[in-house]
C-alpha cells in the first residue's frame, strides 16, 4: 500500500519563512552586536572595551531565552497569538533600529530590551501556530513540521551571517542594522498578508481554543499525586536540563575568543588565526555561518543514525547518553582553540591557519545535533502529563542562566593565560561527559526507559 504524503497548507510556509526573516536579522546582528560594540570609532564601532561587548551579547541571548516563556503564557490566556507575533516583529525592527543608531550603551540596552520582548511575543508563537495547522493526535507529522521548520530557522541563520556580515565589514555596520530592521518590518508585513491561511488557528487564546478538549477524566488526572516513577522521571529531565546548561555555557562562551582573539584587529580581534582567503579576508560571521550550515546538512543525517539505531536489539543511545557525548565533542572544540592559541603564542607568534576556525565550527555544531533537537522530545515523552508545559519551560530557561553566565566568566578568564585557563576547563568538560556516560545506564533505569 503506498503511503500518502502530507500536504502541507500555506500557513505553514507562512510561519517558517517568518522565522527565516527573523532569524536572519536576529544572528546576523547578535554577531555585528558583539564586534560593533568592542570596535574603535574610527573603524565604525563603539570603541567600548570588549568585556562589555562580551556581557552585552550574553543579555542578548539571555534574554531572549526567557521572554519567550512569558510570551507564551500571555498567549496561552490573555491575547491571542496571531496578534501578538506582528507586534513582536514590530519591537524587534524598533530594536535593531535602535542599534542602527546608537552612540552609546544606553541605546544598545534599548535594543537588546526592545528585541528580547518581541522575541517573547514572537518565537514559541509561531511554532504554536504552525503545529495547530496540523493534526495534534499525529505525532508523526508534528516531527516532520517542526523538523522542516528548523531547516527554515538556519537558513535564515547562514543567510544573516553570511551576507548581511558582508554589509558590516565592507560598508558599515550600521546600515547592517538598519537593513536587520526591514527585514522584519516585510516579516511583518508577511505575516499579515498570509494571516488569512491559518483559518482559525491563533484567533484566540491557547488556552481557550483546548480548554473544552478536557474530560472530566483529564481533569481528575491532573488532580492526582504524582507517582515514584513520574517523580524519578521529572529528576531525571531536571538533571538532563542541568547537564544542557553546562553545555550550552561553553557553546556560546566559544564566540568570544573567535570574536575577540582568534579575529583579525580590523573585526575586534587579537589576529590570532588567519581570516585571509587571497586579498579576501573573512568575516568572523562566517563562523556562525558555518554552524548554521553544518546544522542544516547535520540533523537530516543523525535522525537517520538515531532511525537505524532504534533497529538495533539494543536499541538507540538515551538521552543521557546523547547529551553526554554531546558536552565530550564541545571538549575537542574547547581544545583545538586551546592547540591553536599555544602554536600562535598567544599573539606572540604567526597566526595560525583558518583549520582551527572550521575544526571548532564542526566539532560544536555536532555536539549541538546529537543532543539539543531531542530535548523537547525527551521531555514530552517522560514528562507527567499535568507538569509537561512546566517542564517543557525549563528547557529554555536554564538557557537563559547559561547566557548571563557566560560574558562574565569570559571577562573572568581573561585574567589568566589563555592556554592555561581553558585548558583547564577542556579537561573539566571532557571529565564531565565521561562522568555522565558512566552513569548512563542507571539513568535509564531510574527514568524507567530511554
Amino acid at each position: 500500500m503506498e503511503k500518502t504524503k502530507t500536504k502541507f497548507p500555506f500557513g505553514f510556509y507562512v510561519c517558517s519563512l517568518s522565522f527565516t526573516f527573523e532569524r536572519l536579522a536576529y544572528y546576523a546582528a547578535k554577531w555585528g552586536l558583539a564586534v560593533f560594540i568592542a570596535l574603535e570609532a574610527s573603524k565604525g564601532g563603539l570603541g567600548l572595551d570588549k568585556a562589555t561587548g562580551a556581557v552585552m551579547n550574553g543579555n542578548l541571548v539571555a534574554f531572549t531565552y526567557i521572554t519567550p516563556v512569558i510570551g507564551g503564557y500571555i498567549a496561552d490566556r490573555w491575547i491571542a497569538p496571531r496578534i501578538l507575533v506582528p507586534i513582536g516583529e514590530i519591537l524587534m525592527g524598533i530594536g535593531w533600529l535602535c542599534m542602527w543608531q546608537a552612540s552609546g550603551i544606553g541605546m544598545v540596552w534599548a535594543a537588546v530590551i526592545l528585541v528580547s520582548i518581541g522575541t517573547g511575543f514572537f518565537k514559541g508563537n509561531v511554532s504554536g501556530i504552525n503545529g495547530r495547522l496540523f493534526p495534534l493526535a499525529d505525532p508523526d507529522t508534528l516531527d516532520t513540521v517542526f523538523n522542516l521548520q528548523y531547516s527554515f530557522v538556519n537558513i535564515g541563520s547562514f543567510c544573516g551571517t553570511t551576507f548581511l556580515s558582508l554589509v558590516a565589514t565592507n560598508i558599515s555596520y550600521r546600515l547592517m542594522f538598519l537593513i536587520c530592521a526591514i527585514f522584519l518590518f516585510i516579516d511583518c508585513a508577511w505575516w499579515f498578508i498570509g494571516m488569512r491561511h491559518f483559518g482559525d488557528v491563533g484567533k484566540k487564546p491557547f488556552l481557550v481554543d483546548t480548554r473544552e478538549e478536557k474530560s472530566s477524566d483529564d481533569v481528575a488526572a491532573n488532580n492526582q499525586p504524582l507517582t515514584k516513577q513520574e517523580k524519578n522521571r521529572v529528576i531525571g529531565i531536571c538533571i538532563v536540563t542541568i547537564f544542557s546548561g553546562i553545555f550550552w555555557l561553553w557553546w556560546y562562551l566559544i564566540y568570544m575568543p573567535v570574536y575577540y582573539q582568534f579575529g583579525p584587529p580590523e573585526q575586534a580581534g587579537l589576529g590570532w588565526a588567519n581570516w585571509n582567503i587571497g586579498s579576501f579576508q573573512m568575516p568572523t560571521a562566517w563562523f556562525d555561518s558555518m554552524n548554521g550550515l553544518l546544522c542544516i546538512i547535520l540533523c537530516p543525517v543523525f535522525a537517520g543514525i538515531w532511525a537505524k539505531m532504534k533497529e538495533r536489539p539494543q536499541g538507540d543511545w538515551g538521552m543521557f547518553t546523547k547529551t553526554a557525548v554531546g558536552i565530550m565533542i564541545l571538549g575537542l572544540s574547547l581544545g583545538s582553540m586551546v592547540l591553536a592559541a599555544f602554536l600562535a603564542g598567544e599573539g606572540s607568534k604567526d597566526p595560525v591557519g583558518i583549520w582551527v576556525i572550521i575544526l571548532t565550527a564542526i566539532c560544536m555544531s555536532v555536539g549541538e545535533v546529537v543532543f539539543s533537537p531531542l530535548g523537547n522530545a525527551f521531555i514530552s515523552k517522560y514528562s507527567p502529563k499535568k507538569l509537561l508545559g512546566t517542564m517543557l519551560g525549563v528547557w529554555p530557561l536554564i538557557i537563559f542562566f547559561s547566557g548571563k553566565a557566560y560574558g562574565p566568566l569570559y571577562n573572568w578568564l581573561n585574567n589568566f593565560s589563555f592556554v592555561k585557563a581553558y585548558g583547564i576547563v577542556t579537561i573539566i568538560i571532557l571529565v564531565i561527559g565521561f562522568v555522565m556516560l558512566a552513569f548512563t545506564k542507571k539513568f535509564d533505569e531510574f527514568v524507567g526507559g530511554k
